[in-house]
């Protein structure tokens, strides 16, 4: 059993409250589902080959290069301090109480989000396997009822507690692994063409102002919208078995094992489709061309797995989102914090926020029934909101280092993870990259934001303006009504430990 001087918990002020039951596997299974390359790679290949062509492949090396210096970073944190809603604590450690506040509200607002973004997956994958999901002839109104059947499955297991989320966690990434390896194998004895496919743009910049790059610019926020989520495996850190070693561990190998995986599945991908013209790759994505390459039956059985992958996916965004209401909650820092807070002592799970959460996810959900244009510009502006929060926790840390003041006092007998004296160039690419991603993601551009008809300026210009109110409501709430409640609340509250009180 870990002991405060380990655990991290006593210089934030918590007592142990979570039941410490995960292992290293599922700390990194959790990050790698929430990342998820079979729900990622099948849910966006069709966008971003519609808008580069076959050479979209390069964003995917592109983002992986980007969000490994913020990896490193993270895992450099979660060493020190492996919490739960490990954005939330990071940015509190590393900045001030308004930093922490705005990084907590813009992840956990994000995650509610992708909660009911990565249901709609299911209407992208089970149609295709057998024509009883489709439950409406309306697509959009299906969406909404296979994502809302999964959200209840999420929100029962999560509520049900860690263990039996962490071994249907477990048990899917496994099988999502073992799937992917086997697809890969699978393309790459059908291959049809060399990896010079890469190289091709198929005219997608003729109509971008500024050529092919413009287009690259679009077409890679295919691989932006997945390669995110690693710090997942911190936020169980409460939950865990010897976090401060683990967690590093956990997030920078669901990072690489994500990258690897997926990357080999679009490059034979590509390489393998019958007619790489085809204008069904476009709009079927990775879906057509499996079953174009491996047939109806296998290419169905390699889809289940997608299925599986994306109920994990799921599982493991509203997992994050819970930790993350849980410890903003026993901070008091979200409205009716105690009860947002309370673990049972049953299920040693706080079971509000499952609840809480999967109910927001279904009502975002049923926006895409009337306005589906408007769920797409919500979707985006969750993703953009996830990577200014990772910002929250990289700016603060950089000023940090360039102040002498990172890393942290160590706990003595404890080995951390630390990148040395590459901490500072990694940091300030971390930032860079991250800068860079959010100009891009929220640039205000029709064929992302408003892409079909009726075209409204609001929508185009969607993601500043609704990060812009989210972040403005949200701190004015916090500014007037929050701070002057702010604190672990006595529930919570445990006497530091001296020697984490030194950190």
């Amino acid at each position: 059993m870990s002991t405060p001087s380990d655990d991290g918990l006593a210089g934030f002020g918590y007592k142990q409250e979570l039941e410490r039951t995960l292992g290293n596997f599922h700390t990194f299974a959790a990050g790698i589902s929430y990342i998820s390359i079979l729900t990622g790679t099948f849910q966006l290949f069709y966008f971003g080959f519609s808008f580069g062509g076959p050479a979209y492949w390069w964003s995917w090396p592109m983002v992986f290069a980007g969000q490994l210096m913020v990896a490193l970073s993270f895992a450099e944190l979660a060493a020190h301090y492996p919490v739960a809603g490990s954005i939330y604590n990071w940015s509190k450690r590393l900045g001030s109480p308004h930093v922490a506040w705005m990084a907590g509200w813009m992840m956990l607002t994000a995650s509610i989000v992708s909660i009911a973004a990565v249901a709609l997956a299911y209407q992208i994958t089970l149609p295709q396997i057998s024509s009883f999901f489709s439950f409406s002839g309306d697509s959009a109104v299906n969406a909404v009822i296979l994502g809302t059947a999964l959200i209840v499955f999420t929100t029962l297991v999560n509520a049900w507690g860690v263990k039996l989320m962490a071994r249907i966690n477990s048990a899917g990434v496994f099988i999502e692994l073992i799937a992917a390896v086997l697809l890969i194998i699978a393309l790459a004895v059908n291959i049809t063409r060399g990896p010079e496919v890469v190289m091709q743009t198929n005219n997608t910049g003729a109509d971008q102002p500024w050529g092919y790059f413009g287009a690259f610019l679009v077409a890679s926020l295919a691989s932006t919208y997945v390669m995110y989520g690693f710090d997942t495996a911190s936020s169980l850190g409460e939950e865990s078995h010897d976090p401060r070693k683990n967690a590093p561990k956990a997030i920078l190998r669901a990072l690489i094992a994500s990258f690897v995986i997926g990357g080999l599945i679009l490059l034979l991908a590509l390489m393998a489709v019958g007619d790489i013209n085809n204008p069904e790759i476009a709009t079927g994505g990775l879906q057509f061309i499996v079953l174009d390459v491996l047939g109806s039956t296998i290419g169905t059985i390699f889809l289940l797995a997608v299925v599986v992958a994306i109920t994990v996916c799921n599982l493991a965004v509203q997992s994050a989102s819970i930790r993350m209401m849980f410890a903003m909650g026993r901070d008091n820092n979200l409205p009716a914090g105690k009860h947002l807070a309370r673990v049972s002592p049953k299920t040693k799970t706080p079971v509000i926020p499952a609840i809480v959460s999967g109910v927001i996810a279904v009502l975002i959900l049923v926006v895409n029934v009337g306005q589906p244009q408007i769920f797409t510009v919500i979707t985006s502006i969750g993703i953009i909101m996830i990577y200014l929060a990772y910002l929250l926790v990289t700016v603060p840390m950089l000023v940090k280092r360039l102040r002498g003041q990172w890393p942290p006092p160590k706990v003595e007998g404890t080995k951390y993870f630390s990148l040395g004296k590459l901490g500072l160039p990694v940091n300030i690419l971390g930032v860079l990259w991250g800068g860079a991603i959010v100009v891009n993601l929220a640039w205000p551009r029709r064929e992302v934001y408003n892409a079909t008809e009726p075209y409204h300026w609001y929508l185009e210009w969607g993601a500043v303006l609704f990060v812009g109110a989210v972040a403005v409501a949200g701190f004015a709430y916090y500014w007037f009504v929050l701070r002057h409640k702010s604190g672990v609340l006595a529930d919570h509250a445990a006497e530091a430990h001296p020697e984490e009180a030194a950190q």
